[in-house]
């Protein structure tokens, strides 16, 4: 695997681990839930070859440590600065922007917002699911696993959320002990209980219920891609970016996997997202 350089990025009110491999324009990658940048190591490495590949962790998960107590309702916004800030870091010109699940929020959120500094961003099933017609029962949902989460705990909140929208079976937390993991995956794992206790409490509800400027991701439509997951056919993690693509005018394009794709699928992934921006 390519060495990355790692970093730590001073920003208002945190500190952002990010690492940066290759070399070419820029594409930055958004981490959706788990918060940690190590989800992308398998596509970033060959996308280096390409373009300059920066990934990080969002602020307030393991890595990126916040200075003070988080303001949920302040927290979108927060990461909208972060990413610019990170475009900016690294030249500020307009960047390439992969966002995945809450990341593509971000994405979103960023393209409505400065435009400018967007290249092209795909969006991978942002969870926008006030734009669905069922919005009520995935909003009480969520509501739902964050009162487990805070009756029993990170374990039976996750195995609660996973069942609900339809991914049980990633497996990565049940690899068996005696499995000699590498180092850099061994390490995103001891992170995860802390990045998910961060998710449920601080994300879970809130970024669900975004609802996006549609007027001025409509003027940024030449930006956009909206993207799904080929596995499960239109599920319940693709239909908000369908809806959105609808209300747009725009495609969506259908990558390998599902909802993590990019981790469970990455030989396959990566080149069809460099072909993908290339294109543009």
């Amino acid at each position: 695997m390519q060495k990355s350089t790692i970093e730590v990025l001073p920003v208002p009110g945190a500190r952002l681990h990010t690492e940066t491999r290759g070399s070419g324009p820029l594409l930055v990658c958004i981490v959706g839930g788990n918060g940690d940048a190590e989800v992308f190591s398998q596509i970033a490495a060959p996308l280096a070859a390409r373009f300059t590949v920066v990934t990080y962790d969002r602020r307030g998960f393991a890595r990126s440590p916040v200075d003070s107590a988080v303001n949920d309702a302040a927290r979108l916004a927060a990461d909208v600065d972060d990413a610019a800030r990170v475009i900016e870091h690294h030249g500020g010109r307009p960047a390439h922007v992969f966002g995945s699940s809450s990341g593509a929020i971000v994405g979103l959120a960023l393209l409505a917002r400065e435009p400018r500094r967007v290249r092209t961003l795909v969006a991978h099933e942002p969870p926008l699911v006030t734009l669905v017609p069922d919005a009520a029962h995935w909003i009480a949902l969520f509501d739902r696993v964050h009162a487990t989460y805070l009756a029993r705990g990170v374990a039976e909140a996750m195995a609660e959320f996973c069942a609900g929208v339809g991914l049980e079976g990633l497996g990565l937390r049940d690899t068996p002990p005696a499995v000699q993991l590498p180092p850099h995956i061994a390490g995103m794992l001891a992170r995860l209980p802390a990045n998910q206790a961060f998710w449920l409490q601080h994300e879970l509800r809130h970024y669900p219920r975004f609802v996006p400027d549609t007027d001025a991701l409509r003027a940024a439509a030449g930006q956009l891609i909206l993207a799904v997951g080929a596995e499960p056919p239109n599920g319940p993690l693709a239909r908000p970016a369908q809806a959105l693509a609808a209300s747009l005018q725009v495609p969506v394009v259908e990558f390998v996997g599902g909802h993590v794709g990019y981790a469970t699928n990455p030989g396959e992934f990566a080149p069809q997202l460099e072909r993908l921006l290339a294109a543009r």
